[in-house]
């Protein structure tokens, strides 16, 4: 995945060097240039391609709350009785 940030990035910023040394370009239309072409899809790209991490770190830590809240079924200790046992005499 870093592979394509890296030339994409790199497409971008050539772009943007192009657009600044053009003879009818300028700085402000290369900075908007990379900013759009460059910036913006790399950073949507890598929000997405990030999503099955969040999710699984999110369904890690939501497990470990569960098991140390010490809730039923969230595993960690077994829960005691409600009810003291009742003791005979002899």
């Amino acid at each position: 995945m870093y592979l394509v940030v890296i030339a994409w990035t790199y497409v971008a910023v050539m772009m943007a060097v192009a657009e600044a040394t053009h003879p009818r370009g300028t700085v402000l239309g290369a900075i908007f240039t990379f900013l759009l072409y460059g910036v913006g899809p790399v950073a949507l790209l890598i929000y997405l391609m990030g999503r099955p991490a969040r999710r699984a770190a999110r369904q890690a830590r939501e497990a470990a709350e569960a098991a140390a809240s010490g809730q039923p079924g969230g595993g960690g200790e077994a829960p005691a009785d409600a009810v003291a046992p009742v003791r005979k005499e002899p």
